[in-house]
């Protein structure tokens, strides 16, 4: 039985969602105290207890201290079978980071996982889905081919966001240790090291559409691009509305490199991305521009990996071998997770903090 601290260092929710989604993928049990003791509000939120209703589904696991607000938790998997799974978070509860627990699992299964998820596409403290499929997606596609398709947005309070996800697996697992030492020897590796030469500014800018007279999107979309117009790149940001149950409104901006300015690197594809909520009595200038400036931080880092994506990526690293990367900062968030990894796969990580580089041990 694995043992894990759920107030070490960031002491958030991503310690619970790791530790669900490397439980299942690797067959052994845990049991976690002090769940997200160092929130406002400790223990389980409807979003985790929706990733074990999911897993549940998804691996016929058992769980003890599975309900609202238990700061312990005891889970139990068993073997991952994909199916189409139908999961509603009944809340605004964040689809995003709901999938740190699922995506993993689901892609390794046996055949294909289909989601059907209800909730927040957009809220505070969590990646946007937006960032999701054009920052992290982009990252994973060699180890899974991913389908993810945005329905309907769903912002706070209400949520009632729409995704649909589908994973067809490439790498297959059965046993764990011989599926452990394939990906280790054949998947293709993670190695993110040189920025490249930025070809391109992407985006999206949306809002209810209750917000479209004020022209919220459009404003929020020309506030980023004077911003990063000093680039001297293309700069594209699509503008959306879309028919909501709560207002709001956000921006999620990406950046494109290419190391030899004509040819993107498929397999290790450098993406920067940065992102903005919108609030009442916050102008769509401030939104767009707020946007705009994290990511102009995360380019002149000179770093591959944005600080959000080194924490996102960090569990997909630790299966396969000779994988590096260089991220903006090293962040107590990226030293969660990695504490929570190795709970389950041993010392498997090398931190050079003077030159924010994180490397897999063989």
């Amino acid at each position: 039985m694995i043992e894990l601290d759920g107030s070490y260092l960031e002491g958030g929710g991503s310690i619970a969602r790791i530790a669900l989604a490397l439980s299942t993928l690797t067959h052994q049990p845990f049991e976690i105290e002090n769940i997200r003791k160092n929130r406002p509000q400790p223990g389980l939120k409807h979003q985790h207890l929706f990733c074990i209703k999911a897993l549940e589904k998804l691996c016929n696991a058992k769980a003890e201290g599975a309900s609202l607000g238990s700061t312990s938790l005891e889970y139990y998997p068993k073997k991952i079978e994909g199916k189409t799974i139908d999961i509603d978070i009944q809340t605004a509860g964040s689809i995003s980071l709901f999938l740190q627990a699922i995506l993993l699992p689901a892609m390794f299964a046996d055949k294909q996982v289909k989601l059907n998820i209800v909730g927040g596409t957009d809220g505070k403290w969590s990646a946007p889905i937006d960032y999701f499929n054009n920052i992290y997606l982009p990252q994973i596609q060699k180890y899974a081919n991913i389908e993810c398709k945005l329905i309907k947005r769903g912002y706070y309070p209400k949520g009632n966001g729409q995704v649909q996800i589908k994973i067809n697996p490439i790498y297959k697992i059965s046993d764990f240790n011989e599926f452990y030492n394939n990906l280790k020897e054949n998947a293709p590796k993670i190695n993110l090291i040189e920025q490249g030469d930025l070809i391109q500014i992407k985006g999206i800018s949306h809002a209810s559409s209750n917000l479209q007279e004020a022209n919220v999107a459009e404003r929020q979309a020309k506030s980023a691009e004077i911003t990063l117009k000093r680039y001297n790149c293309p700069i594209n940001i699509q503008t959306e509305y879309s028919e909501t149950l709560s207002t709001g409104s956000g921006i999620t901006l990406w950046a494109i490199f290419s190391k030899d300015k004509d040819e993107i690197d498929a397999r290790n594809p450098v993406r920067l991305g940065s992102d903005a909520l919108g609030e009442r009595g916050k102008k769509a200038e401030i939104v767009g521009k707020e946007a705009a400036q994290t990511l102009a931080t995360e380019i002149e880092s000179k770093a591959p990996v944005d600080t959000h994506l080194a924490d996102q990526i960090l569990p997909l690293m630790s299966l396969v071998s000779n994988s590096k990367i260089k991220t903006s900062k090293i962040t107590n968030h990226t030293k969660t997770n990695i504490y929570t990894i190795e709970k389950f796969l041993g010392k498997i990580f090398s931190i050079n903090e003077s030159n924010n580089i994180i490397s897999t041990i063989d």
